[in-house]
C-alpha cells in the first residue's frame, strides 16, 4: 500500500509538470489539402491559422509566437476567431498588438468567434471596445470578415475567404443543435461553387452543415482539443459542455470537405491542458488536377 500511494503522488506531480509545461508552451503542426480547384503547376498556398489565443502570451509581446509564425513563410494568415477574451473588464490590447504585427508577416483574415461576437452584439454591457478594436485591426490591414467573404488571388486564381458568425444561442452550455443551411446562407451568403472556398467558422460542431453549405475547406477552433486528449479517444469536453466531441481537434474529412480543427492557442474556462498541447496551424494547400 505504501509503494502505491508512493507511485500515485509521483504521478500526480508529474501530470502537474506536463500541465504547466503544455500551459506555456505551443507547437507547430502542418497539414497538406488537396483540392481539385487549383492547378497542379501552381506553387502550394501556404497558410497559417490561428485561433483561441484568448489574450495568452508567448514571451514579451507575444515574440515567440511572431517568431514561430514567421520561420513558416506564410502566404496569409487565417483566424478562426477568440483571439481576445470576451470579458467586460479585460483589455483587448494582447490580442489587437499581435494581429498588427501579424499583419506584417502576411495579410490577414480574420473571422470572429463567440468572444468577438458577443462583444459587437452586447455594446450595452460592452460599450465601444470592440467597435475600438475592429478599426485598430482594420487600420493595420487586417481584413474581417463578419458574415462577408473576400477574395485572395493567387497567381491569377481567385481563392474565396468567408468568415462566419452563427447565432449565439448555439454557443449556450448543453446546446445540441445544429446550424442550419438557411442560417448560413442568411448571414454570409452563398457559397462560390466555382472557385476555391474556404470558410473560416468558429464552432466545427457543426461540420456538416457547412460542408452542404460548400465549403472546400473550412478552419474551425473553439474546443481548445478537447481540453484534455486521450489515445484513440480524442478531446474529452467542450465549452459546451458535451463529453467526446467528433471533431476535437485534428484534420477531418467531412463528405468533399476538408475540417481542420486548431487546438488553440491559449485556455480560459478551463485553464488547463493535458497531452493537448497549443498549437500553430499551418495548411499547404496543393493542387490536384
Amino acid at each position: 500500500m505504501k509503494y502505491f500511494f508512493i507511485t500515485a503522488i509521483i504521478l500526480v506531480c508529474l501530470v502537474i509538470l506536463e500541465i504547466i509545461r503544455e500551459v506555456h508552451s505551443f507547437r507547430v503542426t502542418h497539414y497538406t489539402i488537396w483540392s481539385d480547384k487549383i492547378s497542379k503547376e501552381m506553387p502550394e498556398i501556404k497558410a497559417a491559422v490561428l485561433s483561441d489565443l484568448h489574450n495568452c502570451t508567448y514571451g514579451k509581446k507575444n515574440r515567440k509566437l511572431l517568431e514561430a509564425i514567421r520561420a513558416q513563410h506564410p502566404d496569409l494568415i487565417l483566424v478562426a476567431g477568440d483571439m481576445l477574451l470576451g470579458l467586460k473588464d479585460i483589455p483587448v490590447n494582447v490580442a489587437e498588438e499581435f494581429l498588427e504585427e501579424a499583419s506584417e508577416i502576411a495579410a490577414v483574415y480574420y473571422g470572429n468567434g463567440n468572444h468577438e461576437q458577443r462583444m459587437k452584439e452586447d455594446s450595452g454591457y460592452y460599450g465601444d471596445r470592440y467597435k475600438e478594436y475592429k478599426n485598430k485591426l482594420i487600420k493595420a490591414g487586417v481584413r474581417l470578415l463578419e458574415n462577408e467573404s473576400a477574395e485572395f488571388t493567387w497567381h491569377g486564381k481567385p481563392v474565396i475567404i468567408t468568415g462566419l458568425e452563427i447565432p449565439l444561442g448555439y454557443y449556450r452550455k448543453f446546446c445540441g443543435e445544429t446550424v442550419t443551411i438557411q442560417e448560413i446562407e442568411e448571414r454570409a451568403g452563398k457559397a462560390d461553387r466555382e472557385n476555391l472556398q474556404i470558410l473560416l467558422a468558429h464552432n466545427p460542431v457543426h461540420a456538416e452543415s457547412y460542408a452542404e453549405w460548400g465549403a472546400d475547406i473550412v478552419l474551425s477552433g473553439h474546443l481548445h482539443g478537447g481540453v484534455v486528449r486521450l489515445p484513440f479517444a480524442g478531446g474529452i469536453i467542450t465549452p459546451q459542455v458535451r463529453l467526446f466531441p467528433k471533431y476535437s481537434g485534428g484534420m477531418y474529412q467531412v463528405g468533399n470537405t476538408a475540417l481542420v480543427v486548431s487546438k488553440g492557442l491559449g485556455i480560459h474556462t478551463f485553464p488547463i491542458r493535458l497531452f493537448n498541447e497549443a498549437e500553430v496551424v499551418i495548411i499547404h494547400i496543393r493542387g490536384k488536377k
